[in-house]
């Protein structure tokens, strides 16, 4: 059986994505190198930056046909998570609002890949 432990997002500056999500997720980042970045998320998984001219094969689509989704406890967990990634310069995609598979928002990091928060229905 395989598991489940990697995200890899190709951005434009490693570096600076990375930065960008040290910030924005109150994460370390275990791994640097000049075209390549990791940070650790929760469970285990790792989200890698990897620079967008460095990957092998090369990438033929645009950022934003895709998103990493973040769960949270409930509707007010969403806001307060809403109001912090702001602060923290995330721009929103779509504010909080409650949808048919719960309260949510997206955010949108530098390179325009979508990162949504949601709190599933009770």
């Amino acid at each position: 059986m395989t598991n489940f432990n990697l995200v890899v997002l190709y951005v434009k500056d490693s570096n600076a994505s990375a930065a960008f999500y040290q910030t924005l997720l109150d994460r370390p980042i275990v791994q640097s190198s000049p075209k390549f970045s990791m940070l650790p998320l929760d469970g285990g998984a790792m989200l890698g930056l990897w620079q967008r001219e460095e990957v092998e094969p090369r990438v033929s689509h645009d950022p934003g046909g895709s998103e990493i989704a973040f769960t949270v406890a409930d509707p007010d967990a969403v806001r307060a998570t809403h109001e912090t990634w702001q602060a923290r310069g995330a721009a929103i995609a779509q504010a909080p609002t409650a949808l048919s598979f719960g309260h949510t928002f997206v955010a949108l990091d530098p390179d325009g890949h979508r990162l949504r928060v949601l709190a599933p229905p009770a």
